[in-house]
C-alpha cells in the first residue's frame, strides 16, 4: 500500500504585477494556511517519506511548511521542476519514478494541473482543488510504477476553509 498527498500550493501574492511568476511568493493568508494545514496533517498522524514540490517559489515555500511540521529538514525537501505549471500527465512521470521503498509522498504543485491529476485518479469528484488544499488516496500496490493501473482509494480531502 502506497499513501500520496497532492497539495495545492497556499495563495500567493499577486502585489507586484511586474512580477516573474515562478518567483511569486506566498502572501500572508498563504503563510498562515500553509501552517495550519501543516498542523492538520500532523494530527492525522501521516508519516511522510518524502516531499517533492515544483521549485517556483510559492510551491516550495508551502512545502517548507510542512517540512518543519513534520520535523524535516527544508533541504531535504526534492525539487522538480517538470512540476511548474505542469499538466496531469508529468504527475503521473514523477510518481513513478519514485523508489519503492518511499510508502508515503507528498506532492506540491499548482492548478490547473494539480486538478486535472486528482480527477484522473477517480477516486472522488474533486472539480477545484483551493488554495493549500490536500487530496490524499491510498493505492493498492507496492510499486509507483504503477500508479495508474492499481486500485485506488480516496483518503481524504482537507482545505483551509473546510474548517
Amino acid at each position: 500500500m502506497k499513501e500520496l498527498l497532492v497539495i495545492r500550493h497556499a495563495k500567493s501574492s499577486w502585489a507586484n504585477p511586474g512580477q516573474d511568476d515562478f518567483d511569486r511568493p506566498l502572501n500572508d493568508r498563504g503563510h498562515k494556511d500553509a501552517a495550519e494545514m501543516a498542523k492538520r496533517l500532523v494530527k492525522k498522524g501521516i508519516k511522510i517519506d518524502r516531499l517533492i514540490s515544483s521549485p517556483a517559489l510559492r510551491a516550495l515555500t508551502t512545502a517548507e511548511y510542512f517540512a518543519r511540521a513534520f520535523h524535516q529538514k527544508t533541504s531535504a525537501i526534492v525539487q522538480a521542476e517538470e512540476l511548474y505549471l505542469a499538466p496531469a500527465s508529468v504527475y503521473d512521470k514523477v510518481i513513478k519514478n519514485l523508489p519503492n521503498e518511499l510508502n508515503t509522498v507528498a506532492i506540491f504543485a499548482h492548478n490547473p494541473g494539480i486538478t486535472d491529476f486528482v480527477l484522473e485518479t477517480e477516486t472522488a469528484r474533486i472539480d477545484h482543488m483551493p488554495t493549500c488544499a490536500i487530496f490524499g488516496i491510498r493505492l493498492h500496490t507496492d510499486d509507483w510504477a504503477k500508479v495508474r493501473t492499481c486500485a485506488k482509494d480516496f483518503w481524504f480531502f482537507d482545505y483551509p476553509k473546510l474548517h
